[in-house]
């Protein structure tokens, strides 16, 4: 007898996961796709607390196949998601992190727009339980999307519906030598590879759930690994997206995410020794992919605070942070008749400091909340004609389930 190829694969990578666990498989349990369709690989990753146990326990009253993998423990999720994707046979996967929950429906919500769009990843809308979940990228429902079109490159966790050939087809496997950061670098190459990507706004698929003993794998770690994270993204940005405008537009999740965090107000707090590893850390990363078109992209006050990292000014870089954390609203200098718009932060004009005045300049997005700032002509038209393109594009688009239009 044949038994059916699953449609999804759920990788569900436990290490001291109790008592979240049981909410986490009573989510696929509940699920509205047929359990024949299903097929769970958990993977026991060393742990202690009866997680190994409670998942064998699952495996045999659970209505859908589940396989049960124990080894010792790895020291982080990339070990456990690979063991599971080697050993799924489903025609999609889903990595489930064994503290949070699947939505209702999730599944078939998932593998349904992916089947009619044709496309290589699902976002399901995410929300947070003790812990803040993504949201620029729920505006709506998308059938078709890319990455460069839409604000998906702000959500680079593992927890999305991905076709299985897709992987298979690229050996595509987590970055063991990593211990955060890990499941960005995979989901930007599935995102950069993918023969496009739907997003689902309208219900959540996936529960995000801060454990209550604070021991979530995303809140530990030295710095020097937010670093190799961000090393790690930079470098498979470059090598897939051929310079300009949109390896630019790519780059700043890991400056803006990634990078920047390790000089806001944590900084202030670092001893000296640590400040200036950190300037050396970053060195080598802002020589490389730190340009004009990915500074214009940003607010100006994370722009000074990357070009201060760029130009290795701790000493300047202090007083924008403590400026930027105390909350003050900076003067702004209007220019032109209006049409430029300076925001002073800390060094604006100083000739010791020597910073550039474009560092100050406020892009349009940014100087649009001012009163004075009056938009010009060629801005304006750019604008106009960026809208158009995207209604074009819109136009030439398949429809989402629904009548959505597919761009994000």
């Amino acid at each position: 007898m044949t038994v059916p190829q699953p449609d999804v694969s759920v990788i569900i990578g436990a290490y001291e996961a109790m008592p979240y666990l049981v909410d986490c498989l009573a989510s696929v349990e509940a699920q509205t796709l047929d359990p024949a369709r299903i097929e769970v690989v958990a993977v026991d990753d060393g742990s202690t607390d009866g997680t190994g146990e409670y998942l064998e326990e699952f495996a045999a009253r659970a209505p859908m196949s589940v396989t049960v993998v124990h080894q010792e423990n790895s020291g982080g999720p990339s070990a456990p998601r690979n063991i599971g994707l080697g050993k799924a046979t489903g025609r999609y996967v889903f990595f489930l992190d064994a503290d949070d929950r699947l939505g209702p429906e999730a599944l078939e919500r998932m593998t349904a727009i992916a089947d009619e769009n044709g496309t290589d990843v699902v976002l399901g809308k995410v929300e947070g339980i003790r812990r803040t979940a993504p949201k620029s990228m729920w505006g709506r429902t998308v059938g078709r999307t890319d990455v460069f079109s839409s604000n998906i490159k702000f959500t680079l966790s593992a927890q999305k519906l991905f076709r299985r050939a897709l992987l298979e087809r690229h050996d595509m496997r987590f970055d063991e030598s990593l211990f955060t950061g890990e499941d960005a670098l995979f989901t930007m190459e599935a995102y950069l590879r993918a023969d496009g990507v739907s997003v689902i706004a309208d219900h959540t698929c996936y529960y995000l759930v801060g454990r209550e003993d604070g021991k979530h794998v995303t809140r530990s770690g030295s710095y020097t690994l937010r670093f190799d994270s961000a090393r790690a993204l930079m470098n498979l940005i470059s090598e897939m997206v051929p310079a300009g405008a949109r390896r630019d537009s790519l780059m700043v999740r890991p400056f803006l995410i990634t990078l920047l965090p390790q000089f806001g107000p944590k900084f202030l707090k670092d001893s000296e020794q640590v400040r200036r590893h950190k300037m050396e850390l970053a060195k080598p990363l802002m020589d490389a992919h730190w340009n004009e078109g990915v500074a214009c992209r940003l607010r100006v006050h994370e722009r000074l605070r990357l070009h201060l990292v760029a130009r290795q000014r701790p000493d300047l870089l202090k007083d924008v942070v403590e400026f930027v954390r105390a909350k003050k609203e900076p003067e702004a200098v209007l220019e032109r008749r209006g049409t430029r718009l300076y925001l002073a932060y800390p060094h604006f004009r100083s000739a010791q400091a020597a910073v550039p005045d474009r560092i100050y300049l406020a892009e349009p997005r940014e100087a649009r909340a001012f009163p004075g700032w009056r938009e010009t002509p060629s801005s304006s038209f750019a604008r106009r004609a960026a809208r158009r393109i995207r209604r074009l594009l819109r136009g030439l688009s398949p429809t989402a389930p629904g009548g959505r239009t597919t761009a994000a």
